[in-house]
């Protein structure tokens, strides 16, 4: 080891700089909550219980879009199987509500 150590470059602070894509929260949560957490990691042999969290509500947030997704595409589907009958019909054999709507979509 050296006598003296010259620190005249040197920079307070931490090392790595923080991710700027997170955010310091705090957060109450409940204890069973963050035991299983820190279980989950101590099975693993190591990691992160606060890494485990933020995994845990990406999954979340994806699985509540793909939900989203599957919904609207079955309300557009039920949409397209009422209104197709109605198009493909002549219109001597429409109902007088299946006329309304055939008259209310008409673009030209």
């Amino acid at each position: 080891m050296r006598n003296e150590y010259d620190f005249s470059e040197g920079q307070r602070g931490p090392v790595i700089p923080p991710d700027p894509n997170q955010v310091r929260l705090t957060l109450c949560l409940d204890a069973d909550i963050i035991n299983y957490f820190k279980e989950q990691v101590h099975k693993a042999e190591g990691g992160n219980y606060q890494t485990l969290i933020n995994n845990a509500l990406h999954e979340y947030i994806e699985e509540q879009k793909e939900s989203l997704a599957q919904l609207l595409e079955a309300t557009v589907r039920r949409v397209i199987r009422e209104e197709l009958p109605v198009v493909n019909t002549p219109a001597h054999q429409l109902s007088p509500l299946q006329k309304s709507r055939v008259s209310e979509n008409r673009v030209c």
